[in-house]
């Protein structure tokens, strides 16, 4: 996401489209870097990080770590750390895993579900929030990726 930019918003028509989209601003992406990812389920948000790994550099599949909670893909041009907190009760449970040596870290971090858990969230950090507008289709996804902190 371009420095000068706080928010960027973007169509998209398909899930290829909203892949394509990942992988672009994973090819932007900078060691340290923290992006959450907000929206219902169904809308999108492995299908964005999958680009975004993508775009990292990482062949290996990526699937959303729901029952793990944490995925780490090492191959890419940056460690890559995949969060996915929707099973979480409290952000404490969060320590468990070593939440903070991932996230300040030298990798780059995508947490899915972020909304769960903003009280713990760096204070800068790239929102990334997928919604449906299904007066424009049923595949039709709104993008907005914000620049916080």
């Amino acid at each position: 996401m371009p420095e000068n930019q706080n928010i960027l918003e973007f169509e998209s028509h398909d899930a290829e489209e909203t892949a394509a989209l990942g992988e672009r601003i994973g090819k932007e992406a900078k060691p340290g870097e923290v992006y959450t990812l907000i929206g219902d389920l169904g809308v999108g948000k492995t299908v964005f990080t999958q680009g975004f790994a993508k775009g990292l550099g990482i062949q290996d599949h990526v699937n959303s770590p729901t029952f793990t909670i944490l995925q780490v893909y090492e191959e890419g041009r940056l460690p890559f750390y995949h969060f996915d907190v929707y099973r979480i009760s409290d952000p404490s449970e969060m320590d468990e895993i070593g939440f903070e040596e991932y996230v300040f870290g030298q990798g780059v971090s995508m947490i899915e579900w972020a909304n769960l858990i903003e009280e713990i969230l760096p204070e800068k950090h790239v929102q990334v929030t997928i919604e449906k507008d299904l007066s424009k289709g049923f595949d039709f996804r709104k993008i907005t990726v914000e620049r916080i902190g």
